[in-house]
């Protein structure tokens, strides 16, 4: 669930809970309205739970490389990421050799 939509959730859910019982006292007590807004509040109620304990959506792909070769003359040994563009995380673990100029062991964000 992404923050935009939890958030609207939580204040939907927020305001569900605190306008029923508001309505309900204001509007006289019968025992139909009284079971009315124990629905509506018991409902407010777990979606404001439920919205809360959803985890944020992954913000893009993960990128892994491990165990990687030789790289010669200006290659790389792990994940090339030009610019730093792509969103996600990247790791690069027990990468090869860099041998030569420009060349790169691990995760390169040059362009």
């Amino acid at each position: 669930m992404s923050r935009g939509w939890k958030i609207t959730v939580i204040a939907l859910a927020g305001a569900g809970v605190v306008s029923t019982p508001l309505l309900w006292l204001l509007d006289g007590s019968g025992t139909g309205q009284l079971v009315g807004a124990s629905v509506q509040a018991a409902v407010a109620v777990a979606a404001l739970l439920w919205a809360l304990f959803q985890r944020p959506a992954p913000s893009g792909p993960t990128d892994s490389a491990d165990r990687t070769g030789t790289a010669t003359g200006g290659g790389v040994t792990g994940i090339r990421r030009p610019g730093g563009r792509g969103s996600g995380s990247a790791t690069a673990e027990r990468t090869g050799d860099a041998r030569g100029p420009d060349s790169v062991s691990g995760i390169d964000y040059t362009d």
